[in-house]
């Protein structure tokens, strides 16, 4: 039951170190509470947990221009944020996670604005049928988190110059460029800045949930374990993960998100792999991915392992769609 709402502003722009604080929240909620977490960054290209972080991004230009190219926890697509963007996430024991209501939250800040939003899909809020915020989730130990964008004054040109959006995702959407599918909020109010975007998601975040928004309270010992975990958000380990040029290589675009698999095989057995995706559900994924070194390379054997690693109705659709795209690339 939830008996407590907090709220918690960031005041860096940095990246790594907002990651850092979102995991420490995370860690630490308490059982009967909900944290709203407002937070921006500057000149960032965030790539979900399964992708590809070089054919995501421009990486090299990204870096030149003094970017931050980031992996997140979650799962879902690369996402560019600026100054212009207000980024959230919605902190809580698994018992206490509700998206609808979640969603409420900031469909209500926007009608308390005068902008009529609505959600479309299945994870985006659009005006007048275009996306100004995309939501990723992320479960472990009981707990969960959603996060995503509120896109106030983005300058889309340089998000096109980051992104490397594959066309055929694009065609999907029926669109011709990642540009043409976003709306900045300030397009419908035109005196909109992010402080009054952040007073109206705390102020809707009491009105859905019928409770008072307490300030965090951090535990004193929180500073290490910040820099700790700011560390590993930075790390090329984290954000590139080993380099190694693959062989084989199956991939193929679905509803659901693309699948690319990439692999080394030594007299039959899988000796090393790679698998990169920007389905929302980085869990599946993920443990696909674990399972695939050492194992013989056969449809049969393939096969098998991503029906093991199924737990959901929405996991065995994902794995007739896999499971065909072996069946006709084995």
């Amino acid at each position: 039951m939830i008996k407590q709402i907090s709220s918690i502003l960031s005041s860096s722009f940095n990246p790594y170190e907002n990651l850092a604080l979102e995991k420490y929240l995370f860690d630490h909620v308490k059982d009967d509470e909900i944290i709203l977490y407002l937070w921006q960054n500057e000149r960032t290209v965030v790539c979900g947990r399964n992708q590809n972080l070089w054919k995501e991004c421009h990486v090299s230009r990204l870096l030149e221009d003094g970017g931050y190219p980031v992996r997140r926890l979650s799962g879902g697509g690369a996402v560019f944020h600026d100054k212009g963007n207000l980024n959230f996430t919605f902190l809580m024991k698994k018992d206490n996670y509700d998206v609808d209501r979640q969603l409420q939250v900031i469909l209500q800040a926007c009608r308390d604005l005068g902008i009529h939003a609505e959600k479309t899909g299945r994870n985006d809020i659009t005006v007048d049928g275009r996306k100004f915020s995309g939501n990723a989730f992320y479960s472990s130990g009981g707990r969960k988190y959603h996060h995503g964008t509120l896109l106030i004054q983005v300058d889309t040109s340089m998000m096109s110059a980051y992104l490397n959006v594959d066309k055929e995702k694009l065609a999907t959407k029926g669109v011709s460029s990642v540009r043409s599918r976003v709306a900045n909020l300030i397009e419908f109010r035109p005196d909109l800045t992010i402080q009054i975007m952040k007073d109206a998601m705390f102020q809707a975040f009491e009105t859905v949930y019928q409770l008072p928004v307490s300030p965090y309270q951090f535990q004193i010992s929180s500073s290490s374990e910040l820099e700790e975990t700011r560390q590993f958000f930075c790390s090329d380990a984290w954000l590139y993960g080993r380099k190694i040029d693959f062989a084989y290589r199956i991939n193929r675009r679905f509803q659901w998100g693309d699948f690319d698999l990439q692999l080394n095989v030594e007299k039959g057995i899988i000796v090393a792999a790679a698998l990169y995706s920007d389905a929302n559900d980085e869990f599946f994924i993920r443990s696909i991915q674990e399972k695939l070194e050492g194992i013989p390379f056969t449809y049969t054997e393939l096969k098998a392992l991503v029906e093991n690693c199924c737990q959901t109705q929405e996991h065995r659709s994902m794995a007739q769609d896999i499971n065909k795209l072996l069946y006709d690339s084995i």
